[in-house]
């Protein structure tokens, strides 16, 4: 590859194949490579993902109407309360803002909201330009805040300040803060958050329907379909289960720190993890009778998918799956599914895995497998060619690579309408996926 030109000589430690000569460690969690493209996203991208789910929640985004414009609706998160959470407001600096200052600009869009909305909390997120021409945007909060008696927490997100997981930690930073003056809870023994599913298509439901059906209450989902008077009892939680790792890790331990409720990851991707999961915060939580239950829903839904996993081995056989998504809790998921249907994972990368999640992820593959850190289009082009996967996972932005490469396609992205998360996720996953590789299209493209 190297002496091809190929891979740019800075990238070459980012890029990794199981059993290959060399270090079996991969470079990875650091800033993307200046000058190249790569599929991250910015610090504000990452801290409007983790908040933006907070149904009744406003979100102004202090910034050229541009970064409003590109994360608004991001996800395809559901609510079954408020829909606030579903208008992007912007102070939209214009070039007399970035050379007189915008503080003056963030106050009146703050009077504004205040006044005609009245909100239980305000986001105020700080972009880039903001970063730059140093408007000072806590001292601004904190007057409105004062002033409006109405909760305005300044999320500090200049998207040059460094990748994607910097801005979920600023997010969570935020969400400490609205939990600082939540007032002091009685802990409840069986009942849990639930941190990082931001119920795309549903899937916190899913979740919660599980637990409920294990006599588990869920206390504050976080974040997605979340309101903010069920954030401020999250104190009554016994228990934090952290969904997706890469975003909600760092608050899981600063609400054990703080609050003193203890965690554990889990993950909900797949008939294994989904089951591994439920008996986990059963035995956790030290409770025989929520395991008996969840030992039985087990069984009830994997009966249900013996067929179609019969069926679906038969139709898959010998295919070949390369996956690019943005955690690493997702990419250990997917291998796991696929091999769970018979196929093999040939390429494997995420966009802000840790060298934990790689270490998983070289266990689980097969030797020849490449593993990438933060790659861009060329190289997930390149690799996917090497290996003929049939198949690529991944989001928006991969699809039409894939559909240029004459691979099929399947859908984890943000805005998907279908879930994926547990037992029925998985025979939408398996349904999909039959679907998307056996097409006879590919038969003419190719």
């Amino acid at each position: 590859m190297k002496e091809q030109g190929l891979i740019l000589e800075e990238r070459q430690r980012f890029i990794h194949q199981k059993g290959s000569c060399g270090s079996n460690t991969i470079k990875c969690d650091t800033g993307s490579l200046s000058g190249a493209v790569s599929q991250r996203a910015c610090v504000y991208c990452g801290a409007r993902v983790v908040l933006n789910p907070i149904t009744d929640a406003f979100h102004i985004v202090h910034g050229p109407i541009g970064c409003a414009s590109y994360t608004w609706d991001i996800r395809g998160s559901l609510s079954s309360n408020e829909e606030w959470y579903r208008n992007s407001f912007s102070t939209d600096l214009t070039e007399q803002d970035v050379i007189f200052g915008g503080e003056k600009r963030l106050w009146e869009a703050l009077s504004e909201v205040a006044q005609v909305h009245s909100p239980k909390v305000i986001f105020v997120y700080a972009t880039c330009i903001v970063g730059v021409i140093g408007d000072d945007v806590r001292a601004v909060c904190k007057k409105a805040e004062e002033s409006f008696g109405i909760r305005v927490i300044p999320v500090m997100s200049p998207g040059f300040a460094g990748h994607k997981p910097v801005g979920y930690r600023m997010a969570c930073n935020a969400i400490m803060e609205l939990l600082s003056k939540a007032p002091k809870a009685t802990k409840k023994t069986r009942s849990v958050n639930i941190l990082g599913d931001f119920n795309l298509a549903g899937e916190m439901w899913i979740i919660k329907g599980y637990l409920e059906e294990m006599g588990i209450e869920v206390v504050a989902k976080i974040t997605g379909d979340a309101g903010c008077d069920e954030l401020m009892r999250a104190g009554e939680a016994a228990l934090n289960i952290v969904q997706c790792a890469g975003s909600m890790t760092y608050l899981a331990r600063r609400m054990e720190e703080v609050m003193g409720i203890p965690y554990i990851k889990v993950s909900f991707f797949g008939i294994e993890d989904t089951s591994q999961s439920l008996l986990h915060i059963a035995q956790v939580l030290g409770d025989r009778e929520a395991e008996r239950k969840a030992r039985l829903l087990i069984s009830r839904e994997t009966r249900v998918l013996d067929e179609l996993l019969l069926r679906s081995r038969e139709a898959l056989k010998g295919k070949k799956a390369a996956i690019y998504v943005g955690g690493g809790f997702k990419a250990i998921s997917l291998i796991k599914q696929f091999r769970e249907i018979g196929m093999e994972t040939v390429v494997v990368g995420t966009q802000t895995g840790k060298k934990e999640d790689y270490d998983i992820i070289n266990s689980l593959v097969r030797e020849g497998t490449v593993v990438l850190d933060d790659a861009n289009p060329a190289e997930l082009e390149y690799f996917i060619r090497e290996k003929q996967a049939d198949v690529l996972v991944g989001g928006v932005k991969e699809r039409p690579l894939a559909y240029k490469l004459g691979v099929a396609f399947l859908d984890h992205n943000h805005e998907r309408r279908h879930p994926l998360v547990g037992f029925i996720g998985m025979r939408n996953f398996i349904n999909e996926l039959n679907l998307s590789v056996n097409s006879p299209v590919w038969q003419y493209v190719r």
